[in-house]
């Protein structure tokens, strides 16, 4: 596990103007993956054991998080991210937090998988986000409680070490273990702020639940397909074309800068498994003038496998949902 690059220290006080024009940011290589704790797949923040300035759930909004220099509320300046009180020692002789005590929040992933790379966002948290972090991820099968999470019995894996990071900064860690996560545990060391939290991955699901849906969506991202390639990434992801629902607005889609020859652009898709592809659905959902004005889709069976135009090109319309029927079934990966 590594940080790439590293941030700590603080940031400036705020000095006017763009909030953001002093953040630390870096591209990091493990956000081509999906993001498991994304709220659309179902992840939540289940559990914190202290929200005194702001709550737990501001975590993985997916939006950036905002700041408002004039917006104070009752218990101090409102930041939108997940801040904890300020840490007491335990007497006068000892006024100084203890170096074991530290903050924590459980994150239900919304995709259980395995974490290629995690991302503890303390945007505009710049004297007050935490002197380090670490986070721990665990399996547990069903829909536990917190108290259950929390047991003895209940076997923590450390994915991030105790690091230090910097304020008003994306500070982000590649993970380097092979194992199946449900849930994870952030802890901020030994009080803070954090701002947003992003955990990439890929996923895996339960093959059980899969062999008892029986017909199922192979390329979905809940199931376990993935966005292997695409020609364009200029305005939104590729991977925002298998999240679960239908778009409820024109970036949840995909789209492309406008090309000005004569090719096309193209996703490829990895499916959960080798399938026997009976149906198709093709959604325009909110693109309306900059709408794909025809698609084909093509299936290859392994990696040895040939291209097979299955969908050949075809008309489609502005903000509808395109369903087609394949005269007979065809198997592809």
């Amino acid at each position: 596990m590594t940080a790439t690059p590293r941030f700590t220290g603080d940031a400036n006080p705020y000095g006017g103007g763009d909030p953001y024009a002093d953040y630390r940011t870096a591209d990091f290589p493990f956000t081509q993956y999906a993001n498991l704790a994304d709220r659309r797949l179902g992840a939540g923040v289940v559990a914190a054991n202290d929200e005194f300035f702001a709550q737990r759930e501001n975590l993985l909004v997916p939006e950036r998080a905002e700041f408002d220099p004039e917006h104070f509320g009752h218990k101090g300046k409102v930041m939108d991210g997940w801040e904890t009180r300020r840490r007491r020692g335990v007497s006068a002789e000892h006024p100084w937090p203890a170096e074991d005590d530290h903050d924590w929040a459980l994150v239900r992933l919304g995709a259980p998988g395995v974490v290629r790379g995690v991302v503890v966002d303390t945007a505009h948290f710049r004297g007050n986000y935490p002197q380090a972090v670490s986070v721990e991820g665990t399996c547990v099968a069903g829909s536990p409680s917190p108290a259950e999470l929390l047991a003895d019995d209940v076997k923590w894996t450390t994915l991030v070490p105790r690091t230090p990071i910097g304020g008003h900064a994306a500070n982000g860690f590649e993970v380097g273990v092979e194992q199946r996560f449900t849930h994870l545990r952030v802890n901020q060391h030994p009080d803070g702020g954090i701002a947003r939290l992003r955990v990439y991955g890929e996923v895996v699901p339960d093959p059980a639940w899969l062999a008892a849906l029986g017909t199922l969506d192979v390329v979905a991202l809940e199931n376990g397909g993935r966005v292997e390639d695409a020609s364009n990434l200029f305005y939104s992801p590729a991977t925002n074309t298998i999240q679960p629902g239908r778009s409820r607005k024109m970036d949840d889609g995909w789209e492309t800068r406008r090309r000005r020859d004569q090719g096309n652009d193209w996703i490829r898709y990895r499916l959960v498994a080798r399938s026997e592809i009976r149906a198709l659905e093709i959604d325009t959902a909110y693109l309306k003038g900059n709408s794909a004005g025809w698609a084909s889709v093509s299936v290859k069976d392994g990696e040895d496998g040939e291209w097979r135009e299955v969908l050949p090109r075809t008309r489609c319309q502005p903000d509808t949902n395109h369903r087609f029927v394949l005269p007979e079934p065809v198997v592809g990966t």
